[in-house]
């Protein structure tokens, strides 16, 4: 792996880093964490409860979700596929207008700090 390298890079080999060593992290960031994931958790248990009702549906409702309204195509198979990854672009959709509104916000506390991070 190192031969494909070629001479304009020096090559480094990588180490495995220990968890204890590394430094614990600034107020901000632990707090942007915590965010991210709380977002996260919230829109993958939305998901999870939308997958999941899909066969208590089946059973509770059969003759609604295994009517045929398109080409063949039942209400339970439209909803798993269909609406299932419609669902999953606008979560993702969500969770990255969400990010982007909190980086701004951070951005803009930062603004006149003179010591700026940078978070690209």
């Amino acid at each position: 792996m190192a031969s494909e390298f070629n001479d304009d890079y020096e090559y480094v080999a990588a180490e495995k880093v220990d968890i204890k060593d590394l430094a614990p992290l600034d107020a901000e960031t632990s707090r942007v964490m915590k965010q991210e994931f709380g977002t996260g958790f919230k829109l993958t248990i939305f998901y999870y409860i939308f997958i999941f009702s899909i066969p208590i549906l089946n059973w509770y409702m059969p003759e609604i979700f295994f009517s045929e309204f398109f080409g063949g195509m039942t209400y339970s198979w439209f909803f798993t596929s269909v609406i299932a990854m419609a669902l999953a672009f606008i979560i993702a959709y969500v969770h990255t207008s969400l990010y982007e509104k909190r980086l701004k916000k951070y951005e803009n506390k930062n603004a006149g700090s003179t010591e700026r991070r940078n978070i690209n």
